[in-house]
């Protein structure tokens, strides 16, 4: 029988074996390259899912550098286009039976100017949020063919000052990139919180779980306000202030691996208000906690994408 009595310093050497087990996860660098190696390496088949087919192969080839016996492959998936989410699902439903973890990974961050999706979100709502949350439901009939399905959804710290606007999810009145990325990031969390509350009343036997990476060295910074910005370049002259990516990964991997991790939980760096550090349940920001707007907001989103759960 193994002890899975959670250690301290939980790192991805505790992984258990994931062979047998299949991993979606969207976004190719970063934390979705960190992610999937390390689910390569304890024995998952990987599926990296992203808008860029080189950036997609530059992925694989890394973690097969890395793990030469991987199983892992690149699928093309645009979170900013349902059209893509829908594709995307309907591939994946032809190549497998069933998947075992899915993990909303990939963002868009604090682009200067109000941007949208092809089906006219905001960009950041669209895509981090809308995006995930219409692939989830299309994948939910594979997730609970599992024994064991999880899903992880990436929320941040900068959820921490998230407001839900129903009156204007998509900044049309007043863009600001901060705020629609903080709500882009407390909908994530909401997203898991009440997926885990309708898995458990539906019996659909999915367990959900929220995580954030604190304050990571991953090229979000760098990719959406572009280089030169202000917070661009704080990313390249104080990057000692952020930590490594393949830790930044850990909460993760915790909550998507560890058989301690709960549905309906919260799991982010341990130190230093959250920032940095091993995985630990994290503090959920009291807008998180409102059942009656996650619900409001689920409903929303259900009109929005066209996706119905079941």
């Amino acid at each position: 029988m193994m002890d899975y009595t959670t250690p301290e310093n939980w790192t991805a050497a505790y992984i258990p074996d994931q062979r047998g087990r299949s991993a979606v996860i969207t976004g190719t660098g970063g934390l979705g390259l960190e992610t999937g190696l390390a689910l390569a390496r304890a024995g998952a088949s990987v599926v990296l899912a992203g808008r860029n087919a080189d950036k997609g192969a530059d992925a694989v080839t890394q973690i097969r550098q890395g793990v030469p016996s991987a199983d892992v492959r690149f699928e093309r998936l645009d979170l900013a286009s349902l059209a893509s989410v829908t594709d995307f699902a309907a591939r994946l439903s032809r190549q497998t039976d069933s998947v075992d973890l899915l993990v909303n990974n990939a963002a868009v961050m604090d682009p200067p100017v109000r941007l949208e999706t092809e089906d006219g979100f905001e960009l950041q709502f669209g895509t981090n949020y809308l995006g995930h949350f219409a692939l989830t439901g299309q994948l939910l009939p594979l997730l609970r063919k599992s024994s064991r399905p999880r899903v992880v959804t990436l929320s941040s710290v900068a959820a921490r000052n998230g407001v839900i606007r129903l009156e204007d999810l998509q900044s049309m009145r007043d863009y600001n990139p901060r705020v629609a990325y903080a709500q882009s990031k407390l909908a994530c969390l909401m997203f898991a919180l009440e997926l885990h509350r309708r898995s458990k009343a539906g019996g659909w036997g999915v367990s959900s779980i929220g995580a954030h990476p604190g304050i990571s060295r991953t090229n979000l910074l760098h990719n959406a306000p572009g280089r030169g910005s202000l917070r661009s370049n704080a990313r390249s002259l104080l990057w000692f202030l952020f930590q490594p990516a393949d830790q930044g990964a850990l909460p993760t991997l915790f909550a998507a691996t560890w058989p301690e991790a709960k549905s309906g939980a919260y799991y982010g760096p341990h130190r230093l208000s959250e920032t940095r550090g091993y995985p630990a349940p994290a503090k959920i920001p009291p807008q998180g906690l409102d059942a009656a707007m996650s619900a409001r907001l689920w409903e929303a989103s259900e009109r929005l994408t066209g996706t119905v759960f079941r």
